[in-house]
């Protein structure tokens, strides 16, 4: 019997809660190894990623695959069933075409998102509007996913991204950017995303997840 994949990483980090949404949605057998202190990395993370050091690390028998929608598309090749990327190569190349857009304009914001304050901040939240904005506009048109009727390798890459920007707002509690009459067909996406039944088993629950970036931020500014 072929050894279980392990996935290494943290409850409150999105990118993990990528990889664990596609595995779920495979029903992909793994264990997960929790990365209890990512201030203090454990000699099992560094020995498999060595160079970012950093949480999702996917291991499939001995051998490591790191960052997060890299991993998710090897689990796509290795396990095909309810497959995440199209068969078609046009559609296959345009949900790569957004996960890029994800991970080039999406990711970077939340994190400046919730570290930065005033003018800094400002910024980050101009740039998110127009991230926003243009995925709105040219990403999901009238469909209830990104590739369609179900949930695609795009939807994961996003997923993580809004569901992470909705924490963060409410963290911030100040004047939110995702609000629904700005971005109704986002909206409603991230609401079909949701409550998609694997998805919503395998969410970070939210209220745990808002006191937890409150005190790192609390936390953060302590320190600067």
């Amino acid at each position: 019997m072929a050894e279980q994949p392990k996935l290494l990483g943290t409850l409150p980090s999105p990118f993990v809660h990528r990889v664990i949404w596609a595995l779920k949605l495979k029903a992909i057998p793994y264990e997960f190894i929790i990365e209890e202190d990512l201030t203090n990395k454990s000699p099992l993370l560094l020995k498999y990623n060595p160079v970012h050091k950093k949480v999702p690390v996917f291991l499939h028998g001995d051998k490591p695959v790191c960052e997060s929608m890299i991993i998710v598309e090897y689990i796509d090749e290795v396990w095909p069933q309810n497959p995440l990327l199209p068969k078609d190569p046009y559609e296959r190349a345009q949900a790569r075409f957004w996960v890029k857009f994800a991970e080039d304009k999406g990711t970077p914001v939340l994190w400046r998102m919730f570290s930065s304050k005033g003018e800094e901040l400002e910024k980050t939240k101009k740039e998110t509007l127009e991230m926003l904005q243009t995925v709105e506009e040219h990403g999901i048109g009238e469909k209830k996913f990104f590739g369609g009727d179900s949930i695609g390798i795009a939807d994961i890459a996003f997923g993580s991204v809004v569901y992470g920007l909705e924490i963060i707002e409410e963290a911030l509690g100040e004047g939110a950017v995702f609000e629904a009459h700005r971005f109704p067909r986002l909206h409603a996406w991230i609401k079909n995303f949701k409550q998609v039944p694997i998805i919503k088993e395998n969410l970070a629950e939210r209220d745990w997840m808002v006191a937890l970036f409150k005190n790192r931020r609390e936390a953060l500014a302590g320190s600067a």
